[in-house]
């Protein structure tokens, strides 16, 4: 499937190796001021080839909005969005045209679907997440509107785990570090991996302020479930944390509760969600992203023909995936509540009156 959200919805296309790529949104209220710098800006952080520490790929990753718009405003039609892809090097994967890359989606797409679109992986490349940060921008201009903030950074490389999050330091960082302690050593550890033709797992934390209490649909459609399915969607994760998450199963119910007072509650052990809906505190999130698995070390695998054979990659790809996948993971974060805000409307029959009395 390639839509995501009941109300507020986004469809892409594209490949990796293709003409373009691109979004389609809908369910977008109309009469939002439409920031294109922004959404540029937001295309801009994920975008490759901007330092030592992503692939070398260049994609000017530039975002045209052909429909949905007019006169800066949304009209409430689908918002397209197209984004053509300008670096494509096919070449660079003719010789592994028939084989599939360990630790690649390559070998489940083809006894799935019986075609191997071996130029990056084709619609599995993690270039497709270009378009899911266009059409996160535009869930971030919704939700400007009622003050939620969405931010997120690095809190961890190769086993480097930084011990205080500096949500604005991340913004100035290369690797989008959150403990400017631990920067230069996480930037080591990326860039020994990087000589050794190798690559190194990470950690995102995704941070939202101001999110209203009441978001969440259970028991199906629970905010912290839709978070997690979101999160999961992205390239290379392979676990999610709310809150505590695993450290919490080491805690008493004394320890893990957040007690409340009039002024709100005392701790946040719970992320911001209980019973699956948003209690108006801080909503904390992180995204576990495995080593890229395209390096350039021999390994072995198997052809389309199931002989054994040996793969030795050449092209560019990024030495911690972690890095550029943060801000992916902050945009779907942005897409969740967006269809949340939406959705919790209809939750009562005041907010109804609202509207039509």
């Amino acid at each position: 499937m390639n839509t995501f959200g009941q109300k507020f919805r986004f469809t892409t296309f594209g490949e990796s190796h293709g003409k373009a790529l691109g979004c389609v949104v809908d369910g977008v209220p109309a009469g939002i001021k439409i920031d294109e710098s922004f959404i540029q800006n937001e295309m801009d952080r994920r975008k490759p080839g901007q330092n030592a520490y992503a692939t070398a790929r260049k994609e000017g990753d530039k975002v045209e909005i052909l429909s949905g718009v007019f006169e800066g405003v949304t009209t409430g039609t689908p918002i397209s969005m197209v984004i053509f892809n300008e670096n494509q090097k096919s070449k660079d994967y003719s010789n592994v045209k028939d084989l599939f890359r360990p630790g690649h989606a390559d070998f489940t797409y083809f006894h799935k679907y019986g075609i191997r679109d071996y130029r990056g992986g084709g619609r599995s490349s993690a270039r497709e997440t270009a378009a899911r940060v266009a059409a996160g921008a535009i869930a971030k201009l919704m939700l400007n509107e009622i003050n939620v903030q969405i931010q997120s950074g690095i809190c961890e490389i190769d086993g480097i785990k930084g011990s205080s999050f500096d949500f604005e330091y991340a913004k100035t960082s290369e690797i989008f570090a959150l403990d400017k302690s631990k920067e230069d050593f996480q930037k080591e550890a990326i860039l020994n991996a990087k000589k050794e033709h190798n690559s190194v797992g990470g950690v995102a934390l995704v941070n939202v302020k101001n999110c209203p209490i009441g978001l969440g649909e259970p028991l199906y459609y629970k905010l912290d479930s839709q978070i997690a399915n979101a999160m999961m969607g992205i390239n290379a994760v392979k676990g999610v944390e709310i809150g505590d998450g695993i450290e919490s199963v080491s805690l008493k119910g004394q320890d893990n509760n957040d007690e409340i007072r009039s002024t709100g509650f005392k701790s946040n052990h719970s992320g911001g969600m209980l019973g699956g809906i948003s209690n108006g505190d801080d909503i904390n999130v992180k995204i576990y992203f495995k080593p890229t698995p395209s390096i350039f070390i021999k390994q072995e695998t198997i052809d389309i023909n199931n002989n054994e054979v040996d793969c030795e990659l050449k092209g560019r790809h990024d030495p911690c995936v972690a890095i550029r996948g943060s801000v992916v993971a902050e945009s779907m974060m942005a897409l969740v509540l967006a269809d949340m805000a939406l959705l919790n409307l209809s939750s009562k029959i005041d907010n109804i009156k609202k509207i039509y009395n």
